[in-house]
This record gives C-alpha cells, structure tokens and sequence, in this order.
C-alpha cells in the first residue's frame, strides 16, 4: 500500500504541512504497513510561501521592503538553498491588503518592494524564482519592480519618471543596461492563474482596475498610459507580449516579467506540482489524500486538490483520491466529476467558526476524520 498526502492549508487554521502530517498519522494507524509520503500543497496563491518553504527544508527570510504606498513594509521570501531557489509572494510587497480602502488608487502604487524582494534573494545566492502574482494593489506594468532592478525609465527630456502607476504616461525612453547583471543568470517561473491580456476591455486596467480604486476615468487613463509603455518596450525587446495570456495579471506584471526578465508565466498549481517533485512519487500509489479549508464549485475549476487529483491519476489510473476540508458547500459535489473520488467535511459537532479553525480542534478532528475515511476504504478493499 502506497499513500501519498498533499492537503492545502485550512487558511487561517492550519498549514499545508500541518494538516499533512495529521492525516500521515492516521493513515499509519489503519495501514500500519504503508508506505506513506507527505508533500506540500498550494496552489501559488496565499500560502505558498510557507507550504512549500517548510515542505521542502527552507527558511523564511524577513526583511523590509518599499510598500506599494513607497511607505516601509515588513516582508518575506522563502528560501530553498539546496536549489539556490526563492519563492515569493508578490502580495507580500505590494498586496491589496498593504493599502487602506480610502487611499486606493492603482495611479499612486507601485511594485518597488517586489523588486527589493528580488534583490535580496539574489544576494542570498539564488538564481530560481518561484513568484506568485495574485492579489496586487499595483497597475504600473512592472515600473517598479524594474526600476529596484536597476532599469531606467526617461520622461522626453530625458529625466526618470517615478515608480507608480501613474508614471507610466511619462515613460519615452528605456534603458536596460543598468539592469543587475546576475539577473542573466536567472530564472523567473511565475505563478499566474489568470488569462487576461495586458489592454483592453479584458486587460488589467479594466477588469481589476476598480477593485484598486480606479474610476472609470481612471481605467481610461491608465490602459491608454500601459498601452502606449507596452508598444515602446516591445520596439525596445523585439517581441511581442501584451496580448499573451496572462499580460495582465498584477496590473501588468505578466508582461513585464515575460518582457523585461524572460519569464514563463504557468497556472500557479502546475509550477507548484513541479516544484514539489510530487510526480514520481505517484507512480504507482494506491491512494491520494488532498483537501483544502473549504470545498465548493470553484475547488472544481482547478484548485490545487483537483490539479493533484489530476495528476495522481494521470500517474496511476486505478489510484483513489479522497479529499478532507473543513467545510463543503452543496455545489461542491462537483469536485467528484473533476477527479476527487469522495470528500469528508472534518467537523464532528456543532461549533461556531472560531472554535472550528482553534489549531488543536481542527488538527483533531482532521485525523479522527481521516481514520474513519481510511477504515472504509479498507473495508471495501477487503
């Protein structure tokens, strides 16, 4: 018997590992004899700094950064020495959060720490980045992030624009000889779980614009200003990008990572699943448990227990997924046509919310779940 584990945190309750290593000791009480492996589990979003950064034997290094106001922020990376890689969250420099409601305007945010967050890691020896772009504050088209990387962006007379958002209309010129030289060396794997293209009705200014402020005015504005900055820099690379999918993402950092830094933009579970080597370790598994804190429709449309689910059984067809979570909506039944054969909601009693995530409640009911999960799949093995 071979079962493999990789459960997405319970958000605000458990970690990815945590709720891992729960169901690990109860499958080893009903298989005692199994082979059981753990892995982590995140889907490049939040979380999968720490998922994948304590998963895989790294550390989390804090540092302060430029925030998206250009105010200081305590921030992070995970690191992974034994692959010199960095994994980031761009959310942690330069996330929605980081700005109160009543100061948001994507004219006035940059993604200057993103790029401080770079410099740091590259300082520590990396040269692979794992970067989630979700949950951005910022509409620059990666001004700032460029800038910290030693990029040059000129106004028609020849000055330096500033970094935000609204100083994209300025840029006439760009000068990339003063980017960091050990930025060659690098590789950007970047976590994007969005198709849109850079302008345009569907681009960054208009779909994601006013959930950071922007009036329609301002999406006006702002995608005329990105449009004009993408034509310059595309004569400036030799490509093309701004229609490619995902251009979009992070008010334009989709572009400017594959622009500026030759970066593969992928769904975010794909590269977590990559990265995590789990591959291998399904050939030939019996059984997969995965899960995530809530389980609907939209886990169906490809959150990371599905992704796992799809790959365990692309590994091995006559492998069964069972999937735990801390609560399953009534459309989640949908998961069982996308590859979760069952799933269990862990809860065993009536509780409020806040009793239920209490670290020591769900690690519980987690594990009595799991086991009597198992014990059936035992029995039916029989």
């Amino acid at each position: 018997m071979k079962i493999i584990i990789a459960i997405d945190s319970f958000k605000g309750s458990l970690s990815s590992m945590a709720a891992g290593e729960a169901a690990a000791r109860a499958a080893r009480e009903v298989f005692p004899a199994a082979e059981v492996r753990v892995f982590p589990l995140a889907d490049g979003g939040e979380g999968t700094v720490d998922a994948l950064t304590h998963g895989l034997g790294g550390e989390i290094v804090r540092l302060g950064v430029t925030g998206p106001l250009q105010k200081p922020v305590d921030s992070r990376f995970g690191l992974l020495p034994a692959t010199h890689t960095a994994v980031i969250e761009m959310a942690d420099a330069a996330g929605l959060p980081l700005v109160p409601a009543a100061e948001r305007d994507p004219r006035r945010t940059t993604t200057y720490g993103l790029g401080e967050l770079i410099l740091a890691a590259m300082e520590r020896g990396c040269r692979e980045f794992i970067i989630g772009i979700g949950g951005s504050a910022t509409n620059d088209c990666g001004l700032g992030m460029l800038t910290a990387l030693g990029a040059k962006f000129l106004n028609a007379e020849g000055a330096p624009v500033g970094i935000t958002g609204g100083d994209l209309a300025a840029v006439r010129q760009i000068r990339l000889d003063g980017l960091h030289p050990t930025l060659r060396e690098c590789r950007f794997h970047i976590a994007c779980d969005v198709t849109n293209p850079l302008c345009g009705p569907n681009g960054c200014s208009a779909v994601y614009g006013p959930q950071k402020g922007a009036t329609p005015a301002i999406v006006e504005e702002m995608d005329a200003a990105i449009k004009a900055f993408a034509l310059l820099a595309e004569k400036e690379r030799g490509i093309s990008g701004a229609e490619l999918p995902g251009a979009g993402a992070a008010g334009g950092l989709g572009f400017a990572f594959h622009a500026f830094l030759g970066g593969e933009l992928k769904p975010g579970i794909t590269l977590v699943l990559d990265v995590m080597n789990i591959k291998d370790a399904l050939k030939g598994a019996d059984l997969l448990l995965t899960g995530e804190g809530r389980m609907d429709a939209q886990t169906a449309m490809g959150k990371a227990p599905i992704g796992v689910a799809r790959l365990a059984k692309a590994e091995s067809p006559a492998l069964k997924a069972i999937a735990l979570c801390g609560c399953a909506l009534p459309d989640a039944e949908a998961v069982n046509q996308s590859g979760i054969d069952a799933y269990f909601p862990i809860l065993h009693l009536p509780m409020t919310v806040t009793e239920a995530m209490e670290e020591e409640t769900a690690l519980r009911n987690l594990e009595q779940t799991t086991k009597q999960a198992l014990r059936l799949y035992r029995a039916a093995c029989e």
